[in-house]
Protein backbone atom coordinates (compact mmCIF):
# COMPACT_ATOMS: atom_id res chain seq x y z
CA UNK A 1 0.00 0.00 0.00
CA UNK A 2 1.19 3.28 -0.68
CA UNK A 3 1.71 5.75 1.25
CA UNK A 4 -1.34 7.89 -0.40
CA UNK A 5 -3.23 5.23 0.25
CA UNK A 6 -2.82 4.72 3.78
CA UNK A 7 -3.51 8.16 4.78
CA UNK A 8 -7.57 9.09 5.78
CA UNK A 9 -8.60 12.01 3.81
CA UNK A 10 -9.35 14.69 6.15
CA UNK A 11 -12.96 14.76 5.29
CA UNK A 12 -13.37 11.86 6.85
CA UNK A 13 -14.63 10.97 10.33
CA UNK A 14 -11.88 8.19 12.13
CA UNK A 15 -14.28 5.92 14.31
CA UNK A 16 -13.41 5.74 17.87
CA UNK A 17 -11.58 2.54 18.72
CA UNK A 18 -13.97 0.11 20.41
CA UNK A 19 -13.14 -2.33 23.32
CA UNK A 20 -12.61 -6.05 22.46
CA UNK A 21 -16.02 -7.97 22.94
CA UNK A 22 -18.09 -4.77 23.47
CA UNK A 23 -21.75 -5.25 24.06
CA UNK A 24 -24.57 -2.64 23.34
CA UNK A 25 -27.82 -2.78 25.48
CA UNK A 26 -30.94 -4.76 23.89
CA UNK A 27 -33.94 -2.82 23.23
CA UNK A 28 -35.13 -4.93 26.62
CA UNK A 29 -32.12 -4.49 28.98
CA UNK A 30 -30.68 -7.67 30.87
CA UNK A 31 -32.73 -7.20 34.44
CA UNK A 32 -31.67 -8.82 37.79
CA UNK A 33 -32.82 -12.06 38.86
CA UNK A 34 -35.44 -12.01 41.34
CA UNK A 35 -35.21 -15.75 41.94
CA UNK A 36 -32.68 -18.29 42.66
CA UNK A 37 -34.27 -21.59 41.01
CA UNK A 38 -32.13 -23.38 42.97
CA UNK A 39 -30.66 -26.17 40.11
CA UNK A 40 -27.98 -27.53 41.99
CA UNK A 41 -29.82 -28.14 44.39
CA UNK A 42 -33.83 -28.82 43.31
CA UNK A 43 -32.50 -32.77 42.68
CA UNK A 44 -31.82 -33.67 46.61
CA UNK A 45 -34.56 -35.93 46.95
CA UNK A 46 -37.31 -35.11 49.80
CA UNK A 47 -36.17 -31.35 49.59
CA UNK A 48 -39.62 -30.34 48.86
CA UNK A 49 -41.17 -32.53 51.19
CA UNK A 50 -38.26 -30.98 54.21
CA UNK A 51 -40.02 -27.42 53.31
CA UNK A 52 -43.43 -28.49 53.48
CA UNK A 53 -42.72 -29.76 56.94
CA UNK A 54 -41.14 -26.20 57.97
CA UNK A 55 -42.27 -23.12 58.62
CA UNK A 56 -40.29 -20.72 56.69
CA UNK A 57 -41.82 -21.67 53.26
CA UNK A 58 -44.54 -19.87 51.26
CA UNK A 59 -46.31 -20.78 48.48
CA UNK A 60 -47.98 -18.92 45.23
CA UNK A 61 -51.19 -21.00 44.14
CA UNK A 62 -52.16 -21.76 40.37
CA UNK A 63 -55.24 -23.65 39.18
CA UNK A 64 -56.39 -23.55 35.70
CA UNK A 65 -54.51 -21.10 34.63
CA UNK A 66 -55.12 -18.99 36.83
CA UNK A 67 -53.18 -17.43 39.79
CA UNK A 68 -53.87 -16.26 43.41
CA UNK A 69 -53.79 -12.60 43.62
CA UNK A 70 -54.42 -9.52 46.09
CA UNK A 71 -54.07 -6.15 44.98
CA UNK A 72 -50.73 -5.60 43.15
CA UNK A 73 -49.25 -9.37 44.52
CA UNK A 74 -49.23 -13.11 43.89
CA UNK A 75 -50.70 -14.32 46.99
CA UNK A 76 -47.63 -15.62 49.01
CA UNK A 77 -48.96 -17.60 52.54
CA UNK A 78 -47.68 -20.21 54.58
CA UNK A 79 -46.67 -23.48 52.48
CA UNK A 80 -47.10 -26.21 55.84
CA UNK A 81 -50.41 -24.21 57.16
CA UNK A 82 -52.14 -23.77 53.68
CA UNK A 83 -51.14 -27.42 52.25
CA UNK A 84 -52.94 -28.89 55.30
CA UNK A 85 -56.11 -26.82 55.19
CA UNK A 86 -56.46 -27.52 51.52
CA UNK A 87 -55.71 -31.06 52.24
CA UNK A 88 -58.32 -30.85 54.43
CA UNK A 89 -60.92 -29.34 52.41
CA UNK A 90 -60.32 -31.84 49.57
CA UNK A 91 -58.09 -29.33 47.12
CA UNK A 92 -54.95 -31.23 47.82
CA UNK A 93 -52.72 -29.79 45.08
CA UNK A 94 -51.81 -31.84 41.88
CA UNK A 95 -48.92 -31.18 41.84
CA UNK A 96 -45.69 -28.95 43.88
CA UNK A 97 -43.09 -27.38 42.51
CA UNK A 98 -39.84 -25.89 44.39
CA UNK A 99 -40.06 -22.41 42.11
CA UNK A 100 -36.22 -21.44 44.32
CA UNK A 101 -35.93 -18.58 47.03
CA UNK A 102 -35.51 -14.91 46.71
CA UNK A 103 -32.64 -13.37 45.62
CA UNK A 104 -31.88 -9.51 47.19
CA UNK A 105 -33.54 -7.25 44.62
CA UNK A 106 -37.11 -9.20 44.98
CA UNK A 107 -39.54 -7.52 47.58
CA UNK A 108 -38.89 -10.54 49.99
CA UNK A 109 -36.60 -11.61 52.87
CA UNK A 110 -33.62 -12.81 50.85
CA UNK A 111 -33.76 -16.42 51.08
CA UNK A 112 -37.49 -16.86 51.65
CA UNK A 113 -38.34 -20.44 50.11
CA UNK A 114 -40.52 -20.43 47.14
CA UNK A 115 -43.00 -22.88 46.31
CA UNK A 116 -45.64 -23.24 43.65
CA UNK A 117 -49.08 -25.21 44.49
CA UNK A 118 -50.89 -26.34 41.34
CA UNK A 119 -54.92 -26.87 42.05
CA UNK A 120 -57.13 -29.30 39.83
CA UNK A 121 -59.68 -26.73 41.11
CA UNK A 122 -59.82 -23.37 42.56
CA UNK A 123 -61.76 -23.41 45.67
CA UNK A 124 -63.53 -19.94 46.61
CA UNK A 125 -61.86 -17.61 48.44
CA UNK A 126 -62.45 -17.90 52.41
CA UNK A 127 -62.65 -21.35 52.17
CA UNK A 128 -59.91 -23.53 52.36
CA UNK A 129 -56.85 -21.55 53.68
CA UNK A 130 -57.40 -19.37 50.33
CA UNK A 131 -57.59 -15.92 51.62
CA UNK A 132 -61.24 -13.75 51.37
CA UNK A 133 -59.42 -10.76 49.88
CA UNK A 134 -57.83 -12.79 47.19
CA UNK A 135 -59.01 -13.28 43.87
CA UNK A 136 -58.17 -15.99 40.93
CA UNK A 137 -56.98 -14.10 37.91
CA UNK A 138 -55.07 -14.99 34.39
CA UNK A 139 -51.88 -13.04 34.07
CA UNK A 140 -53.24 -10.84 31.09
CA UNK A 141 -56.00 -9.67 33.51
CA UNK A 142 -53.60 -8.83 36.09
CA UNK A 143 -49.87 -8.23 34.78
CA UNK A 144 -49.98 -4.23 34.24
CA UNK A 145 -50.56 -3.76 37.73
CA UNK A 146 -47.88 -6.63 39.81
CA UNK A 147 -44.83 -5.89 40.97
CA UNK A 148 -41.64 -7.17 39.71
CA UNK A 149 -41.47 -9.87 41.86
CA UNK A 150 -45.42 -11.08 41.30
CA UNK A 151 -44.57 -10.91 37.66
CA UNK A 152 -41.62 -12.92 38.02
CA UNK A 153 -43.46 -15.57 40.12
CA UNK A 154 -46.35 -15.73 38.27
CA UNK A 155 -44.74 -15.97 34.72
CA UNK A 156 -42.34 -18.79 35.80
CA UNK A 157 -45.45 -20.76 37.89
CA UNK A 158 -47.41 -20.75 34.93
CA UNK A 159 -44.34 -21.64 32.30
CA UNK A 160 -43.43 -24.69 34.43
CA UNK A 161 -47.52 -25.37 35.50
CA UNK A 162 -48.74 -25.58 31.48
CA UNK A 163 -45.39 -27.83 30.59
CA UNK A 164 -46.41 -30.61 33.57
CA UNK A 165 -50.02 -29.95 32.12
CA UNK A 166 -49.14 -31.21 28.47
CA UNK A 167 -46.06 -33.89 28.94
CA UNK A 168 -48.23 -36.27 32.12
CA UNK A 169 -46.79 -39.09 29.56
CA UNK A 170 -43.61 -40.30 28.42
CA UNK A 171 -43.60 -39.32 24.29
CA UNK A 172 -41.40 -42.16 23.57
CA UNK A 173 -43.63 -45.42 25.30
CA UNK A 174 -46.66 -43.55 26.81
CA UNK A 175 -46.21 -45.02 30.12
CA UNK A 176 -47.07 -41.79 33.20
CA UNK A 177 -44.24 -40.25 33.91
CA UNK A 178 -42.87 -39.68 37.65
CA UNK A 179 -41.87 -35.66 39.06
CA UNK A 180 -38.56 -35.56 40.38
CA UNK A 181 -35.86 -32.82 41.12
CA UNK A 182 -38.61 -30.72 42.95
CA UNK A 183 -40.94 -30.26 39.99
CA UNK A 184 -38.38 -29.63 37.15
CA UNK A 185 -37.61 -33.25 35.75
CA UNK A 186 -40.17 -35.99 34.85
CA UNK A 187 -39.06 -39.46 34.34
CA UNK A 188 -40.50 -42.79 32.84
CA UNK A 189 -40.29 -45.67 34.89
CA UNK A 190 -40.41 -47.77 32.11
CA UNK A 191 -37.27 -46.45 30.26
CA UNK A 192 -35.50 -44.34 32.73
CA UNK A 193 -35.54 -41.71 30.61
CA UNK A 194 -35.67 -37.96 31.54
CA UNK A 195 -37.74 -35.17 30.11
CA UNK A 196 -36.93 -31.90 30.91
CA UNK A 197 -39.32 -28.37 30.72
CA UNK A 198 -39.93 -26.99 27.12
CA UNK A 199 -39.68 -23.37 25.53
CA UNK A 200 -40.33 -22.90 21.85
CA UNK A 201 -38.40 -20.07 20.90
CA UNK A 202 -40.54 -17.88 18.22
CA UNK A 203 -39.37 -14.81 16.58
CA UNK A 204 -41.68 -11.23 16.67
CA UNK A 205 -40.43 -8.61 14.13
CA UNK A 206 -41.08 -5.19 12.90
CA UNK A 207 -40.56 -5.09 9.42
CA UNK A 208 -39.92 -1.63 8.75
CA UNK A 209 -40.11 -0.48 4.65
CA UNK A 210 -37.49 1.33 2.17
CA UNK A 211 -39.53 4.88 3.02
CA UNK A 212 -39.21 4.33 6.80
CA UNK A 213 -42.64 2.88 7.05
CA UNK A 214 -44.01 0.36 9.74
CA UNK A 215 -45.55 -3.10 8.68
CA UNK A 216 -48.02 -3.99 11.00
CA UNK A 217 -50.39 -6.95 10.39
CA UNK A 218 -52.92 -8.99 12.44
CA UNK A 219 -55.54 -12.33 12.04
CA UNK A 220 -59.21 -12.97 12.28
CA UNK A 221 -62.17 -10.78 10.71
CA UNK A 222 -60.67 -8.50 7.60
CA UNK A 223 -62.79 -5.76 9.42
CA UNK A 224 -60.85 -6.11 13.41
CA UNK A 225 -59.60 -3.12 14.60
CA UNK A 226 -56.29 -4.63 16.19
CA UNK A 227 -52.67 -4.52 14.76
CA UNK A 228 -49.44 -5.87 16.24
CA UNK A 229 -46.15 -7.33 14.94
CA UNK A 230 -45.49 -9.77 12.61
CA UNK A 231 -44.74 -13.46 14.52
CA UNK A 232 -43.94 -17.12 14.09
CA UNK A 233 -42.48 -20.15 15.89
CA UNK A 234 -38.51 -20.92 14.81
CA UNK A 235 -38.61 -24.41 13.14
CA UNK A 236 -36.01 -27.12 13.56
CA UNK A 237 -32.50 -26.49 11.84
CA UNK A 238 -33.61 -22.96 11.36
CA UNK A 239 -31.50 -20.01 12.64
CA UNK A 240 -33.43 -17.46 14.30
CA UNK A 241 -32.77 -15.06 11.14
CA UNK A 242 -34.03 -17.78 9.24
CA UNK A 243 -37.03 -17.96 10.82
CA UNK A 244 -37.29 -13.98 10.52
CA UNK A 245 -37.21 -14.12 6.57
CA UNK A 246 -39.51 -17.61 6.23
CA UNK A 247 -42.00 -16.06 8.45
CA UNK A 248 -42.52 -12.14 7.09
CA UNK A 249 -42.16 -13.88 3.67
CA UNK A 250 -44.43 -16.80 4.31
CA UNK A 251 -47.12 -14.19 6.34
CA UNK A 252 -47.16 -11.04 4.32
CA UNK A 253 -45.25 -11.98 0.96
CA UNK A 254 -42.42 -9.82 1.63
CA UNK A 255 -38.62 -9.96 1.37
CA UNK A 256 -36.72 -9.46 4.58
CA UNK A 257 -33.25 -8.00 3.96
CA UNK A 258 -31.62 -7.55 6.80
CA UNK A 259 -32.61 -8.14 10.90
CA UNK A 260 -31.57 -7.35 13.81
CA UNK A 261 -32.08 -8.92 17.19
CA UNK A 262 -33.17 -6.38 19.80
CA UNK A 263 -34.45 -8.58 22.89
CA UNK A 264 -36.74 -10.80 24.05
CA UNK A 265 -39.38 -11.76 26.56
CA UNK A 266 -40.82 -14.51 28.28
CA UNK A 267 -44.57 -15.44 27.36
CA UNK A 268 -45.46 -18.29 28.82
CA UNK A 269 -49.19 -18.86 27.29
CA UNK A 270 -48.41 -21.71 27.20
CA UNK A 271 -45.07 -21.99 26.24
CA UNK A 272 -43.38 -19.71 24.43
CA UNK A 273 -40.16 -17.49 24.28
CA UNK A 274 -40.52 -14.44 22.04
CA UNK A 275 -37.16 -12.97 20.60
CA UNK A 276 -37.68 -9.57 19.47
CA UNK A 277 -36.16 -8.59 15.56
CA UNK A 278 -36.10 -5.28 13.82
CA UNK A 279 -35.76 -6.20 9.73
CA UNK A 280 -35.74 -4.32 6.71
CA UNK A 281 -37.08 -4.81 3.41
CA UNK A 282 -37.39 -3.15 -0.16
CA UNK A 283 -40.75 -4.50 -1.03
CA UNK A 284 -43.51 -1.69 -0.68
CA UNK A 285 -46.51 -4.43 -0.89
CA UNK A 286 -47.61 -6.47 2.18
CA UNK A 287 -49.86 -9.38 1.01
CA UNK A 288 -51.88 -11.53 4.01
CA UNK A 289 -51.80 -15.49 3.25
CA UNK A 290 -54.92 -15.18 4.64
CA UNK A 291 -54.77 -17.83 6.78
CA UNK A 292 -52.45 -16.42 9.93
CA UNK A 293 -52.82 -12.47 8.35
CA UNK A 294 -55.58 -11.45 7.10
CA UNK A 295 -54.93 -8.00 6.82
CA UNK A 296 -51.61 -5.90 6.72
CA UNK A 297 -51.11 -2.12 6.59
CA UNK A 298 -47.49 0.09 6.30
CA UNK A 299 -47.83 3.18 9.00
CA UNK A 300 -45.74 6.47 8.95
CA UNK A 301 -45.20 7.70 12.33
CA UNK A 302 -47.80 10.08 12.20
CA UNK A 303 -50.42 7.73 10.43
CA UNK A 304 -49.72 5.47 13.00
CA UNK A 305 -50.26 7.84 15.86
CA UNK A 306 -53.15 9.30 14.64
CA UNK A 307 -54.95 6.20 14.00
CA UNK A 308 -54.73 5.10 17.74
CA UNK A 309 -56.00 8.19 19.05
CA UNK A 310 -59.07 8.09 16.83
CA UNK A 311 -59.50 4.66 17.67
CA UNK A 312 -59.75 3.53 14.29
CA UNK A 313 -56.85 0.55 14.87
CA UNK A 314 -55.70 -0.87 17.88
CA UNK A 315 -52.39 -1.93 18.92
CA UNK A 316 -50.40 -4.43 21.07
CA UNK A 317 -50.57 -3.10 25.17
CA UNK A 318 -47.23 -2.15 27.08
CA UNK A 319 -47.53 -5.61 28.86
CA UNK A 320 -46.14 -7.29 25.28
CA UNK A 321 -42.77 -6.95 23.48
CA UNK A 322 -44.84 -6.18 20.95
CA UNK A 323 -45.23 -2.42 21.80
CA UNK A 324 -42.06 -1.85 22.53
CA UNK A 325 -40.80 -2.96 18.94
CA UNK A 326 -43.04 -1.26 18.26
CA UNK A 327 -42.32 2.05 20.20
CA UNK A 328 -38.49 1.16 19.49
CA UNK A 329 -39.06 2.34 15.64
CA UNK A 330 -41.30 5.25 16.83
CA UNK A 331 -38.89 6.92 18.69
CA UNK A 332 -40.86 7.07 21.96
CA UNK A 333 -44.01 6.75 23.58
CA UNK A 334 -47.04 6.14 21.42
CA UNK A 335 -50.39 7.67 23.11
CA UNK A 336 -53.47 5.47 23.39
CA UNK A 337 -56.72 6.83 23.94
CA UNK A 338 -56.65 5.81 27.58
CA UNK A 339 -53.54 8.23 27.74
CA UNK A 340 -55.25 11.28 25.65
Amino acid sequence: MSHAESVTPVHQAVPAPLPANHLVDTLLPVRPALVDRGSAVRGRPGMVDELLAGPEAVAAVVSRRQGLVRGSSLVLTGARDLLAELNAAGFAPELVVYLGSALPPADLPAGTELLLFVLPEPPEPGTAGIPADAAWAGFREVAAGLTATSTALFVESSAIANWHAAHTHCPRCGTPTEVEAGGWVRRCPADNSEHFPRTDPAIIVTVVGPDGRLLLGGGGPPEARNYSTLAGFVEPGESLEEAVVREIQEEVGVRVTACQYLGSQSWPFPASLMLGFTAVTEDAEATPDGVEVTRARWFSRGELQDAVLSGEITISTRLSIARSLIEHWYGGRIQDLADA
